[in-house]
């Protein structure tokens, strides 16, 4: 059986391949870096010595290096949306996303989600099935590698809900932030939850706390939250609070909480003053996200001056507030919008 490189950090290859042939652990490490950073791979390559050749190409021999293909991608400005579809025909969304201070590449854990957010097109589709640890960091080498993007950040928003692949999403990170593979620092990385708190907790014992989490929130009480989320039927916001409050103990830990504001739902003053209170005594910030419209929409984004407002109230009551600027929503991009309509059509889910 091959050793998959996309699964393994370069020390787990290295021990593979020795335990494999009983020899050639330097040199799996040279052809780790240099497929990870440089994307190829050569038995001639200038540090090996002309008598490692025949090794070297018995590493290479016995290495999966294979990839899923990009099915589509779609473009708006700098921005790219691609697809990768896998062995069973099922595809991921992935989006390339230029920001003022780098380029942030929003991955999927899954395809579809299980979660069923009424604002999401992910959650039209239902979960399908999860990603591995190769299908996550395989988003990532496109981008850094196909694209030729250097990619600052990389945030789990994309499909599905993280916590519910917590073993895959876990392997995946190891993967992306070894210092001699692809070099994402565990600090430029987030991962987001609907709300999953096994999964926080699981973050607390088991992830670098350097890896940041982003909750989302997106409401101001369990009755707003009961109606727009059913994750809050298993756990409210009383428990996520306490979840929350858990993580934050540690001083190197801060939460990005998710709101999307909604028409009429949950943008009113009187929910910001309710949010504020709710978040009160945690470590956190805010980031407002003006609702992306879908198709058969049943629900709209707030006036801008709505936002604003929404948006000063919570700085006034000394929270740090960002205001998410949309990207990519033509092209079915932005936060919320991933949902692969045509996979949709083909699996007859609508």
């Amino acid at each position: 059986m091959s050793i998959c490189i996309f699964s393994c950090t370069q020390t787990q290859y290295a021990d593979l391949i020795l335990s494999r042939l009983g020899k050639g652990y330097l040199h799996a490490q040279g052809i780790y870096k240099d497929w990870f950073q440089k994307g190829r791979v050569e038995s001639s390559a200038d540090w090996i010595q002309p008598q490692a050749q025949e090794l070297v190409k018995k590493i290479i021999e016995i290495t999966d290096f294979r990839l899923p293909e990009i099915s589509q991608e779609k473009q708006e400005g700098e921005l790219v949306k691609f697809l990768l579809k896998f062995s069973d025909g099922l595809e991921s969304e992935s989006v390339i996303i230029p920001m003022k201070f780098g380029v942030t590449l929003c991955i999927s854990s899954q395809v579809g989600c299980r979660m069923g957010c009424t604002f999401c097109q992910t959650g039209k589709m239902g979960l399908l099935r999860n990603l591995s640890a190769q299908e996550i960091v395989s988003q990532v080498f496109f981008a850094r590698h196909t694209y030729g993007k250097f990619i600052r950040n990389i945030v789990f928003m994309g499909m599905g809900e993280p916590m519910d692949n917590f073993d895959e999403v876990k392997s995946a990170i190891a993967v992306l932030s070894c210092s001699s593979g692809l070099q994402i620092a565990p600090s430029r990385i987030t991962i987001s939850t609907s709300g999953v708190i096994s999964g926080i907790y699981r973050m607390i014992d088991e992830i670098d706390p350097a890896i940041n989490l982003a909750v989302s929130v997106n409401a101001p009480n369990n009755d707003i939250r009961r109606k727009i989320m059913p994750v809050n039927q298993k756990w409210n916001m009383d428990q996520l609070k306490i979840a929350m409050a858990d993580y934050c103990a540690n001083p190197r830990r801060a939460i990005l909480a998710e709101y999307v504001l909604l028409e009429g739902i949950n943008d009113s003053l009187a929910d910001a003053n309710q949010l504020a209170t709710y978040l009160d005594g945690l470590s956190i910030k805010i980031n407002l996200i003006p609702y992306n419209s879908q198709e058969r929409d049943r629900f709209k984004p707030p006036h801008s001056q709505v936002v604003d407002e929404f948006a000063s109230r919570l700085r006034s009551l000394g929270y740090k507030t960002l205001v998410r600027t949309t990207k990519g929503s033509n092209i079915m991009a932005a936060c919320g919008q991933l949902g692969n309509k045509e996979q949709r059509t083909r699996l007859h889910v609508v």
